[in-house]
């Protein structure tokens, strides 16, 4: 009688097809799938998955973890949500290639644009690398709880390239242009999974200088995306603000047409204009259809910044009275702010900056609400700070002061500044339908003090498959489909995304009928004692990653198979997989 390293016995299958769930058991050994259906023989262990869904583990294509994986083991939030392979080095930020020079630049813009903080990086970074190939070496010795994958990031390469004027945002030179394809050719040959960069003036260093790779040239970036068509391999990953929809949506094109490489884009609808997604999406739509490889990546709920006494921002931080006592620990400040004299103090004060972001956002408490559990994104107009107010006929400054105070001053609020200009989450479930999107934009790893979006995937089975109530659903086989092979498949990765005969065994079993989403807290367990936002779940049976059971309940085992990946992967040879 055969035996397995690990049988999953009786589950629900979600293969990662797309096509319709089925009963079975999954055997496992040496890392890859064996057998799907009724196994026979034993397992050396054994998980009964009856009554619980099985899926291939999740690909999370839009990651941060850039210093997270130079100090730690734990690719956490995303490994506590069934993610088994994460991608980093997005948005154009990272630390390579780069000169000794450079270190505090780089540290400096990631500080700026991602929100990890100065000390954090500066101690947690052991700077073992100037080259990018020195840097995949640094990371390719190194164990993680799921699978790596790096991607060459434009700012970086940029300043190693041009130094101060790269930095200044000056015109690369043909010479420049000339260098910068040969580093991104030999970044791919060497491992990297892609190029990243980022063309808006939300990204800036912690200084307030814009990116380097804001105004960088068409040249200059269809020389760069050509030292990937030299490779032969590598994805392009752009955000942009597409001040000129058409000319940038073309521009984006013309990189492909020239590379042949694929190409995503962050999509998302703003609220100053709330309908100019559609003309962006279009254009993807259009070129797919013409068979140009371009998507768009699409969150699957608001991106929205948390506000708390305990985190980076919150309704009064620009407040003078504010900041008498935003120095003090977070136990004294809660004394204080819960003493009648200071609170009538705080709550006559107005802000005391002319920062648009301090003066009006986070002070629009027609679109703040709590978050409360269980943790709603999609919340109604009369759960916002300004409706509670009225209920209770006090101001929203009040509510929003007692709401913060709540559970020893660490209650949370929720201010969603994308994808929620209307009150619902009906346009991101057309962007999420699209055949020329992906799911993406879970910056994990990043924004420790403000967002923490890293739950995206948990997201995508409790909302949109199970809980929903202020709209249509999607199926558990097409969530499943996208967050996983779709995902996978986009950035060279054949030998994961399906529960299939010779793929490798990264999988999740998921109670689904008792998956839920816990509110975020604060931990502090960054270099320098740097706080981050942890948000976890519960129903995660097993998370396996290479055959290897990495979470058990929701609880890290301490095993550590994840490796850096080198580029591509092919399928299976003998993968039989499931249409």
């Amino acid at each position: 009688m055969a035996t397995h390293d690990l049988i999953i016995r009786g589950g629900t299958i979600i293969d990662g097809s797309g096509g319709p769930a089925f009963e079975g058991d999954v055997a496992v050994s040496g890392g890859v799938i064996t057998g799907i259906g009724k196994v026979n023989g034993k397992g050396i262990e054994e998980i009964d998955a009856r009554g619980q869904i099985v899926t291939p583990g999740f690909v999370d294509l839009h990651t941060h973890y850039d210093g997270q994986a130079a100090w730690g083991e734990a690719i956490s939030p995303s490994s506590l949500h069934g993610v088994t392979t994460v991608v980093m080095g997005n948005c154009g930020v990272g630390f390579a290639p780069c000169k000794p020079a450079d270190h505090d630049r780089l540290i400096r813009l990631m500080e700026g644009v991602e929100d990890i903080p100065f000390p954090v990086l500066a101690e947690g970074l052991p700077w073992k690398w100037e080259s990018f190939p020195d840097y995949l070496d640094f990371l390719s010795a190194r164990r993680f709880d799921t699978d790596i994958c790096a991607q060459l990031p434009h700012a970086a390469l940029r300043v190693f390239v041009m130094g101060d004027r790269g930095a200044n945002r000056e015109d690369a030179t043909p010479e420049d242009i000339a260098a910068m394809r040969a580093l991104a050719r030999d970044a791919m040959l060497a491992g990297a999974m892609g190029f990243s960069t980022s063309r808006t003036l939300n990204h800036r260093t912690s200084d307030g200088q814009p990116t380097p790779t804001l105004t960088a040239s068409q040249a200059e970036l269809t020389g760069i995306a050509m030292g990937l068509a030299d490779a032969g391999r590598g994805v392009l990953q752009f955000v942009s603000d597409f001040n000129d929809p058409q000319k940038e949506a073309a521009l984006l094109r013309g990189l492909v047409e020239a590379s042949g490489r694929p190409l995503s884009v962050s999509l998302a609808q703003s609220d100053v204009a709330p309908e100019g997604w559609r003309l962006l999406l279009g254009a993807i739509e259009a070129a797919a259809a013409d068979g140009l490889p371009m998507r768009a990546q699409v969150a699957p709920r608001p991106v929205g910044v948390l506000l708390g006494l305990d985190l980076t921002l919150n309704p009064f931080s620009a407040h003078g009275v504010y900041q008498e006592i935003a120095h003090l620990p977070l136990a004294e400040r809660v004394t204080r702010l819960r003493d009648p004299a200071f609170r009538a103090r705080l709550l006559a004060d107005a802000p005391a900056t002319d920062n648009p972001f301090a003066r009006s956002m986070l002070r629009n408490f027609g679109k703040i609400f709590q978050l409360s559990d269980p943790v709603n994104y999609e919340p109604g107009p009369e759960h916002t700070l300004a409706a509670l107010a009225a209920a209770r006929g006090v101001s929203p400054e009040e509510v929003a002061l007692d709401l913060m105070l709540e559970r020893g001053g660490r209650g949370m609020l929720y201010l969603p500044f994308l994808n929620y200009a209307q009150g619902t989450l009906d346009p991101i479930l057309e962007m999420m339908e699209s055949p020329a999107s992906l799911p993406g934009l879970s910056d994990g790893g990043a924004h420790v003090g403000m967002i923490c979006d890293g739950s995206f995937t948990t997201t995508m089975l409790t909302h949109w498959v199970r809980d929903r109530a202020r709209g249509r659903r999607l199926s558990v086989e097409s969530i499943v489909n996208r967050q996983a092979r779709l995902t996978a498949e986009w950035i060279g990765l054949w030998d994961r995304g399906l529960i299939a005969p010779g793929y490798r065994a990264d999988l999740n079993v998921i109670d689904l009928a008792n998956l839920k989403l816990h509110l975020p807290d604060v931990i502090r367990d960054l270099p320098a004692g740097g706080r981050r936002l942890m948000q976890r779940a519960s129903g995660y049976t097993a998370t396996i990653l290479k055959g290897e059971i990495t979470h058990r309940d929701g609880t890290p085992t301490g095993t550590r198979p994840g490796r850096l990946i080198r580029g591509a992967t092919a399928a299976p040879a003998n993968a039989m997989a499931a249409e």
